[in-house]
């Protein structure tokens, strides 16, 4: 019986020696005040059954409020930025008096906004109140994409288009910034991909919106479709923009509708997952943005998403790669549906398998293929059968695979919060620069096969697995580095050259 016994006793005091040490190091957070260290040795010393209600309590709440206004904000943004496409198929360029590359320039200028606005304003929602920023932000591109209606020739579309895309530039980055200050890695690379699914099912409802206004609405009261379409999108989208204002999170920290324990416990979540808490003031903000460029890392994560966005310039000219198939513009418009809730399907069920796995390169890597494969067929045949079916595997590939680049992006910078603002900021912006010269992958005259884009586009979906199984092996690298950093340091700190100036708390692992 004594032999037995044993291995409980040792059991029990190593289950002690692990709550001292995480007691410890809940008093030892750098940047927390003394009732925080308090609260955070309380939770660390509290058992698992505890903490697991207590976190299924927290999340229940935030992500009822944060998860569906996110989504549904995303698809109307999407659909703001993406019905030129199909307003396209309506009579927009002859209303307009456009030719030649006239409707890739009013596609790519809006870009040009877009970059403009996208480090400035994360760097602003750190020291603002996130939901006010995003419901604001929403408004104004709501307002904004309403004025396409009124548009009476070229020049005057290219000025809304322009500002649209300065108007929209803060909420993508924003979004992601916002759940990467509640989430912990894995949920996050989830939460995303709850969120961009948004970019699917607009492109499914704007397929549905777009034959519904244009073959219903054309010519009603003197209104041409195509001004419907902005009109009708653009009210939707302002009405959203209102109430998100009221229902959003803010940061763990200001939030009002947590007790002070679960502002507390959001907080040391955190904590124990990248084992930094997420100090919302601590860092100026020219700080943390030099932290940003400092991480070499951060400028192979910026060349992945912006190669990315590449793959997917396909999605701005759908409509009209769809048109080539031979079909009228509502039979196109409702074609497109299938594929992007299929898309949408597979987005989700590969960034669960992504978080589940705590795998991201292999995934990605996987995924673009699959776009590569794709986009060759289009590019390869004239029969409709198969171009359809690769019309589909084009998304389902770069759309799902965009979906886990962006988490990764996201959970790849550890904190302060600034940095992790400014990493997220710079990598959208540099990738969005894609989409200025990719708007012009597209012309009219290369159609119905579009070979130039479809194998360059192959080419960089190949390209964009290469790089991500790179990166596996960059962070398996970084790894070893902290793993013989802990065993050098008995305090548990270090790596403050090596990584971005940041004391980090023993435990840290960047995922792969």
């Amino acid at each position: 019986m004594a032999t037995d016994a044993k291995p409980v006793e040792l059991e029990q005091v190593e289950t002690r020696n692990s709550l001292d040490q995480e007691k410890a190091k809940a008093h030892n957070v750098p940047g927390a005040n003394d009732e925080q260290r308090a609260f955070f040795a309380d939770f660390a010393g509290r058992d698992e059954e505890w903490k697991a209600q207590a976190q299924k309590a927290l999340l229940r709440k935030v992500d009822i409020r944060c998860i569906p206004v996110l989504v549904i904000l995303y698809l109307l943004n999407f659909l703001d930025r993406s019905n030129l496409a199909q307003a396209r198929l309506g009579d927009l360029e002859r209303d307009l008096g456009m030719t030649g590359t006239d409707f890739n320039l009013a596609t790519s200028i809006f870009f040009v906004g877009y970059l403009l606005m996208q480090l400035p304003s994360n760097l602003l929602i750190t020291r603002v109140r996130p939901s006010i920023y995003l419901g604001v932000a929403a408004a104004g591109w709501g307002i904004v994409s309403t004025l396409n209606a009124a548009v009476q020739n070229f020049p005057s579309l290219i000025a809304v288009r322009f500002i649209l895309g300065f108007v929209e530039a803060p909420f993508f980055p924003g979004a992601v910034f916002l759940m990467s200050s509640w989430y912990t890695r894995a949920e996050l690379t989830q939460r995303i991909s709850w969120f961009y699914s948004g970019n699917a099912l607009a492109n499914m409802f704007g397929g549905l919106l777009g034959a519904g206004i244009l073959g219903g609405l054309d010519g009603a009261q003197g209104i041409a479709g195509w001004r419907w379409l902005f009109i009708i999108e653009g009210v939707i989208t302002i009405a959203a923009a209102i109430a998100a204002v009221f229902i959003l999170p803010d940061y763990p920290a200001t939030t009002r509708w947590l007790s002070e324990e679960e502002r507390n416990f959001a907080a040391w979540r955190l904590l124990s997952d990248i084992n930094e808490d997420d100090e919302v003031k601590s860092t100026s903000v020219w700080v943390g943005l030099k932290l940003a460029l400092v991480d070499y890392r951060l400028y192979l994560f910026v060349l992945l998403q912006h190669m990315s966005i590449l793959s997917q310039t396909f999605t701005y000219f759908f409509p009209s790669v769809v048109r080539t198939l031979g079909y009228g513009r509502v039979t196109t418009l409702l074609l497109t549906v299938p594929v992007w809730f299929l898309t949408f399907l597979v987005s989700v069920a590969v960034t669960y398998s992504a978080s589940r796995t705590n795998d991201r390169s292999i995934h990605i890597a996987c995924l673009l293929v699959i776009a590569a494969v794709g986009n060759a067929i289009v590019t390869g045949t004239t029969s409709t059968g198969p171009r359809y079916f690769a019309m589909f595997l084009m998304p389902v590939g770069a759309v799902s695979a965009y979906q886990i680049i962006v988490a990764w992006v996201a959970n790849s910078f550890p904190r302060p919060l600034v940095k992790r603002s400014a990493s997220v900021a710079i990598a959208n912006m540099i990738a969005n620069c894609a989409s200025i010269y990719g708007a012009y992958m597209y012309p009219a005259s290369a159609g119905p096969r579009y070979i130039p884009a479809g194998v360059a586009l192959a080419v960089v979906s190949l390209l964009i697995g290469a790089l991500a199984i790179g990166l596996r092996f960059v962070h398996k690298h970084e790894n070893k580095k902290l793993d013989r950093l802990e065993q050098d340091d008995a305090a548990g700190f270090g790596g403050v050259a090596a990584h971005g100036g940041n004391r980090r708390v023993a435990g840290f692992r960047y995922i792969y």
